[in-house]
């Protein structure tokens, strides 16, 4: 049997104890305070099954890891084939995993299994067309905080399976001062040497704009290390980026879509990022099919 680290995409690895506890978490939710009754009346006890887990659309995938947890949550003794491992790109058709053993387990395991495959799934499908679109460019596609609760290491997991990249995790990973943290501070000098101040040497500090006078400000305090340009339209892009002339990275927010990821992308920013990633994601078809 083939070692579960070989259903991860090689460079987008998750913590198994965020998959332990999100499958945890999720069967407890299904199984209530009695189990599956419907399997656990109609199916003997003993009983053996074998399940094929297929793509019934096109994508990319990303949860095989989840679908494996939470079947062997159920019966540790079930044997899993993989076909495939995260990241690749699927036709509608392609078997993903062939499952057999306890065939209650499988049965009270499905919807968990391919809630979490579909859902992730979807993420990553989504991911890979933005990657796709801007491919021609310097620029990388970034997810936002504007994920599930409960989800967010597994939904940023998928953007990476996608070929996307990661924002900051949480309010912890890094300072990034919006406009109400300026409103609020009293300026952006007073924000930003308030942030250089109290943040260590590996905390990078990005702060948001809305104009190119902002911007201009926030080069003369010379303090970050990020800008984030929101909402601005294409010209304003383009002159940002002379404006800054390599001295910050340069992230685009507001709004980006499928449509005008390229357009801003050859602006010359660095990064785009899309809320829209992990919040509309659309989920993608793969079933579970018994055999037996």
């Amino acid at each position: 049997m083939d070692s579960p680290m070989s259903l991860f995409r090689p460079d987008a690895f998750i913590s198994p104890l965020e998959i332990e506890a999100a499958v945890t978490r999720a069967l407890e939710e299904d199984l209530g305070r009695a189990g599956d009754i419907t399997s656990t009346a109609t199916v003997p006890e003993d009983a053996r099954g074998r399940a094929a887990v297929v793509a019934r659309k096109p994508g990319v995938i990303a949860g095989l890891p989840l679908v494996e947890a939470a079947f062997r949550r159920l019966s540790p003794q079930i044997e899993i084939e993989p076909h495939g491992r995260d990241g690749m790109t699927v036709k509608p058709g392609t078997g993903l995993m062939t499952i057999s053993g306890n065939a209650r387990a499988i049965l009270s395991a499905e919807r968990t299994a391919l809630n979490f495959l579909g859902h992730l799934s979807g993420i990553a499908t989504g991911t890979a067309e933005f990657v796709q679109r801007i491919a021609h460019t310097k620029a990388r596609v970034i997810c936002t905080r504007k994920t599930t609760p409960g989800l967010r290491a597994l939904e940023k997991y998928a953007v990476r399976c996608g070929g996307g990249f990661n924002h900051r995790f949480g309010l912890d990973d890094a300072v990034l001062i919006k406009d109400n943290h300026i409103a609020v501070a009293g300026g952006i000098r007073a924000v930003l040497t308030g942030a250089k101040a109290a943040c260590g040497h590996l905390v990078k500090i990005e702060i948001e704009v809305d104009s190119l006078d902002q911007l201009k400000e926030v080069l003369e305090v010379g303090l970050a290390d990020v800008v984030l340009i929101d909402n601005f339209d294409l010209d304003s892009m383009r002159k940002a980026v002379a404006m800054v002339a390599g001295r910050l990275v340069i992230e685009a927010s507001g709004g980006i879509t499928l449509d005008s990821a390229a357009a801003i992308a050859e602006t010359g920013v660095d990064y785009l990022s899309s809320g829209a990633l992990t919040h509309s994601a659309q989920n993608l078809d793969i079933g579970l099919d018994i055999e037996m």
